[in-house]
């Protein structure tokens, strides 16, 4: 599998806690300085995990996505269940994965001792010392008749590898296909209209209808220029590369694959979607295709119905050639926060989290592509044709690392390009507005 580290834009989310299971021990207990002294740091609480439990209460703070509140509830049940000797104060907040670095690293002891994260932040999560790495806290997994190999084993390598820097896991993998793809009404659009943007478009406008797309976000924009070849990159001082006002490995230039996008942007049929407004959009009933992920998958289903279809990005017209467009392609992962007070509960919680029996779950309720392999070889997942078409961009997804200049620079062009501020004619005009934007995104950092 080709892989380039990439990031997921999410909409942000607000931080706010529900407290279940038993104990009163505040929240502010969970954290605090001088019980670790890095990633991979035990606590006290270690030698005491996945025993027969103890009078004590465990108190443990664990943050997930807005959307994912009434999962984690049902999985912090289960967890409970699963060690019935022992008393729990679990709190579970709410944190985007997307977002989930920036607040982790304002105050890393602050943080929750579990939390979700979005593959592209491993390398500056890792980089400040704020990950417990899963090889060094063995001894706890083996108390719950666990072993890091049987972690290993039970989900996808690319999975493993995608958590894993310098020969250590820092993550366990909890979702996988974390992309986006084509959904389209097949009443609508042929199988054969959808492989291609032309066949798209064509079809949508002979209908009167709208196929909508993303491009006021670096995620989304990305898969044009990735899929020509273009690169970026994340340096040690967590400033980004990027080569794309230039000429990529496959001979493309930038220029070109700009004019190739404002084709599309200029056709009577297209309809640029705010970023976090896909959901809105597709239940307005006005669009024949929209490029989302797995978590719109419900929408497209009930506003198409039977017409409702999914399938990889399309390709899009480069002169003569037909380009893959090439999306972003990343993972999930639960983090046990290096200076967790209670490192081997937290430990045992995120494996928790992340096994056969969550993902299965996570999967039933908010279908997310799973990592575990059991999961993914079900029928219901086999079937499933949001995950089918995610799943088949693995081989020319990115996995992508980029900095913080990245964003804010990538999201400006992008409106530039959906707005047609730049002309398909002005070749000056668009090599000026590649210039700028790698010039932006490629910004020391202030």
């Amino acid at each position: 599998m080709r892989k380039k580290l990439i990031s997921m834009l999410l909409c942000a989310t607000m931080v706010a806690t529900v407290a279940t299971g038993c104990g009163e021990k505040p929240a502010e207990d969970n954290n605090g300085s001088g019980t670790t002294s890095g990633a991979g740091g035990a606590t006290s609480d270690s030698s005491n995990a996945g025993d027969g439990g103890s009078s004590e209460t465990v108190s443990l703070r664990l943050w997930g996505a807005e959307e994912d509140q009434d999962y984690l509830q049902q999985v912090v049940a289960n967890f409970e269940k699963a060690y019935p000797d022992q008393k729990f104060n679990i709190e579970i907040g709410v944190e985007s994965e997307s977002t989930a670095k920036d607040t982790v690293l304002t105050d890393i002891e602050a943080a929750a001792d579990v939390y979700s994260f979005a593959s592209d932040q491993l390398a500056d999560l890792v980089r400040a010392g704020a990950l417990a790495a899963i090889d060094d806290v063995g001894e706890v997994l083996a108390k719950a008749g666990k072993t890091l190999d049987d972690v290993k084993s039970a989900n996808a390598p690319d999975s493993i590898e995608a958590a894993t820097i310098d020969g250590k896991m820092y993550g366990f993998p909890t979702g996988g296909a974390n992309t986006y793809f084509l959904y389209y009404d097949s009443s609508v659009i042929s199988e054969e209209d959808a492989k291609t943007w032309d066949g798209i478009l064509a079809a949508a406008a002979k209908a009167k209808k709208k196929v909508g797309m993303t491009l006021n976000s670096g995620w989304y924009n990305a898969s044009f220029f990735y899929g020509a070849g273009f690169t970026t990159g994340l340096n040690e001082d967590g400033t980004t590369t990027m080569d794309w006002n230039g000429t990529s490995a496959d001979g493309i230039s930038g220029v070109d694959v700009v004019k190739s996008m404002l084709d599309i942007t200029s056709n009577s049929a297209f309809m640029p979607i705010a970023d976090g407004q896909i959901s809105k959009t597709i239940a307005s009933g006005d669009l024949c295709a929209v490029i989302s992920g797995a978590w719109d998958s419900s929408n497209a289903e009930e506003v198409w119905k039977d017409g409702y279809s999914a399938t990889k990005l399309p390709t899009y017209t480069l002169g003569d050639k037909q380009i893959q467009m090439a999306p972003a392609y990343g993972y999930k992962f639960e983090a046990v926060n290096a200076y967790s007070k209670n490192t081997g509960w937290a430990v045992l919680l995120a494996e928790f989290v992340a096994n056969e029996e969550s993902q299965k779950l996570h999967f039933d309720m908010k279908k997310q592509p799973p990592t575990n392999s059991n999961v993914l070889a079900s029928d219901a997942i086999q079937t499933d044709k949001a995950i089918a078409a995610a799943v088949s961009q693995g081989d020319f997804g990115v996995i992508q690392l980029v900095g913080q200049k990245y964003w804010d620079t990538t999201k400006t062009f992008g409106e530039m390009v959906a707005k047609g501020k730049i002309k398909a004619k002005d070749d000056a005009a668009i090599q000026k507005a590649l210039d700028n934007l790698v010039d932006g995104v490629t910004a020391p950092l202030s």
